[in-house]
Order: structure tokens, then sequence, then C-alpha cells
């Protein structure tokens, strides 16, 4: 083996050793550096250990385990007084800005847990929940809480919080993550919707078989993934992929594209409430509408929540739950017929 191989060699087998010197170091310097700063703020060794929550000789030896380690004596002692050394002020003075400073990141990150709302949410939503009901909210909310940020993202992607970091995000559907707290907002209301102009002209499905026989308009997710239609038959959901002469990967496509008597879609409820009620859409096969689907609001840990994530969650819970988006139980086959027949 050569020199430069058996240097190199030498400093790998040194590392080990050189980390738990550092980590003893640390923790030495640490214990030292608390011990120094509350004697030289009390002035009494029996005063810092009262501070610290421990014995005055622990204090001591902290102290003195710090000066061998630093090379240097910090205090005068006598039986009466305990004074610093010139080097000891001079070593106080560069440590209690460092002091200061983590006290300072302390008390903010408590004030960020228990102080008025303020600072930054990074919230996610999928892009038509997000652009119909998350965002018509945010002024609201912003007027309320004049000193929280909001940086909305709109992506129909599953929410990655750690990497995007993520605080706060809005899914729909079913939440089948564990390691995410989903709050339930509202049930996620589901429908086969046409025009009026369709329904005269073609009629509607009266079976999931006559899906087939009618034009159809799919949503296609970012991740290139189609939209499958779910109905509820027998208590068991069964999926449908129809044939489609139309497909867009934007969910208000869709909608413009029903309301202009193109062809019949499935959509959420948040979507259509307005045009049902104005009578601008009718509604098809809704005793088999899926009913175990919702809007959720997403976080990661109920513990240690900062007070600006804690008043957006309960405010969006409150005003969304409050909107009237249970609008599809008064729409039904029957009522449908009915008003066809007249």
């Amino acid at each position: 083996m050569n020199e430069p191989e058996t240097a190199e060699r030498a400093f790998r087998l040194s590392l080990p050793n050189r980390a738990d010197a550092l980590s003893t170091s640390f923790a030495a310097s640490y214990a030292g550096i608390m011990a120094f700063m509350a004697v030289a703020s009390e002035g009494s060794f029996a005063k810092a250990g009262e501070r610290l929550g421990i014995g005055r000789s622990a204090v001591s030896r902290n102290v003195q385990k710090l000066e061998t380690q630093l090379s240097t004596r910090l205090f005068l002692r006598t039986t009466r007084t305990t004074q610093l050394t010139r080097e000891g002020q001079r070593f106080f003075e560069n440590c209690h800005q460092g002091v200061t400073h983590i006290v300072e990141a302390m008390n903010d990150m408590l004030e960020l847990r228990e102080g008025p709302p303020r600072g930054l949410i990074r919230i996610s939503s999928t892009v038509g929940f997000g652009r119909k009901i998350v965002a018509p909210l945010l002024e609201r909310f912003m007027k309320a809480y004049p000193d929280i940020a909001i940086d909305l993202l709109l992506d129909d992607k599953p929410t990655d919080f750690a990497s995007e970091q993520i605080d706060v995000a809005f899914r729909n559907g079913r939440i089948e993550d564990s390691s995410i707290i989903a709050r339930r907002l509202i049930p996620m209301q589901m429908a086969l919707c046409a025009s009026p102009a369709y329904a005269a002209a073609r009629g509607l499905p009266r079976t999931l078989e006559q899906l087939s026989e009618h034009d159809c308009i799919n949503f296609r997710f970012a991740s290139g993934r189609i939209f499958e239609w779910e109905f509820k038959v027998e208590g068991n959901v069964r999926k449908v992929l129809p044939t489609a002469r139309l497909t867009f990967n934007d969910a208000d496509l869709v909608l413009d594209a029903v309301l202009q008597g193109w062809g019949i879609a499935q959509m959420a409820g948040y979507q259509i409430c307005g045009h049902l009620a104005n009578k601008e859409l009718v509604v098809a096969l809704d005793r088999h509408s899926p009913d175990d689907r919702g809007h959720y609001i997403c976080y990661l840990s109920r513990q240690h929540l900062p007070t600006r994530i804690r008043v957006f969650i309960d405010f969006m819970t409150e005003q969304i739950r409050a909107l009237d988006l249970d609008c599809l139980t008064q729409f039904n086959d029957h009522t449908l017929g009915q008003e066809l027949a007249a």
C-alpha cells in the first residue's frame, strides 16, 4: 500500500472518532454555555441552578468543563462574590447575541402557535373545487385576517404535502391516506346531467345500459386518466367509462358543452346547483347517484398547528358547510319525466 492510500485509510478510520468527539464537544459546550450564561446573569451559582432547575454543583461542573475546554478562566470566585473575568466578560458579550437569537426564535414559534394569526398559508385544491368554492371565499377570509398571506395551487394530482410545502389541501372523492387528517366538509354529490334541449331531442338514459346510445362528454385528469362515471347499483359502486364524442381536461369546458346541448356528462353538485335551480340542466339516473364521496379539507397533524392554519381550517369548514350545495335531492327521474311530458 502506497503512502497516499495509507493516509486516506487512516482518515476514514478516524471519522467515527472525530464525529463522536464533535458530538461530545457540542453537548459539553451547550450545557456549559447555558450554565455560564445563567451564572453571569444571576451573579451566583446557586441562583443559576434555581433558574436552570439543576443543583449548584451541576452548574459548577458544567462551567468548569467549559473553562477546561476553552483553556480560559471565566469567573473570579470567592466565598462572597462571583464575578466575570475580562475574558469571561468578552465571552458573555459574544454569547449573549446568539442566546438572544435563540430566545427570539423560540418566542416567534410560540407566537405562531398561540399569538395572532399571521404568516403564509400554502393551499392546494382540485382545479374545479378551487375555482368555484375555495377562491371566492378567500377575499372574505383575508379581510378577516389581514396579516395572513395565501398561496393557492390548483392541481388535480394527489397532494405531496412535504415536497410542495402544502399546509392545507382540499380533496374530493374518497380519502384513503391514513397519514393525513381529512375533515369531511360536505358530501360530494355526483349527477348525470343534460340540457333540457338535449333531453327533449334525444331523451335521457333510464338504465346504465342505455348510456351507449347517448353522446357522452368525458373529463381527463392532468395525469391523462379519464374520469370514470360512478353509479350505485344494489348497494355497490359500479364504474363506467363511456365512449365519448368529446373529452376535455377542464371541468368548466365539460359543463359548458353540456349546457350547450352537445351531450351528457356526470358532474359534481357544486358545479351544477345554480344551473339546476335555473332549470338550465336536468338530471338522469339520480337513483343510482353515488353517496359515499365527499369534499375534504386535509392537513398533516392536529398537533402544533400554527394559529393561521387553525383559523383557516375553521373558517373554510364553517363557510363551505353554509353554502347551499345540497341541491340534488329535489331533482329526480319522476319529476324530470313529468316536466318533459308537460
